[in-house]
């Protein structure tokens, strides 16, 4: 899988992470700093994993503003 490919697939599970359950949305939070951590992105995965925990705090406006940091950042990548 290309860089570019990698990226799209980022972006794309980000978007996804707006419906669903909130295991499910934390999964693909998951998979998303996986993801930067496989393409060397150590900050933004760290950024994920800080979204995923404000998720699970009940804390909504920061799990949104951090989805929307990665979704600028990772679009930066390309």
């Amino acid at each position: 899988m290309t860089e570019a490919t990698s990226i799209d697939l980022l972006l794309a599970t980000l978007n996804a992470a707006e419906v669903g359950s909130l295991e499910a949305i934390a999964d693909k939070m998951r998979q998303v700093e996986q993801g930067l951590v496989s393409l060397g992105q150590a900050d933004l995965a760290e950024a994920a994993g800080a979204a995923v925990a404000a998720l699970r705090h009940g804390e909504v406006a920061e799990f949104r503003r951090a989805r929307a940091f990665l979704q600028s950042k990772i679009g930066h990548l390309r």
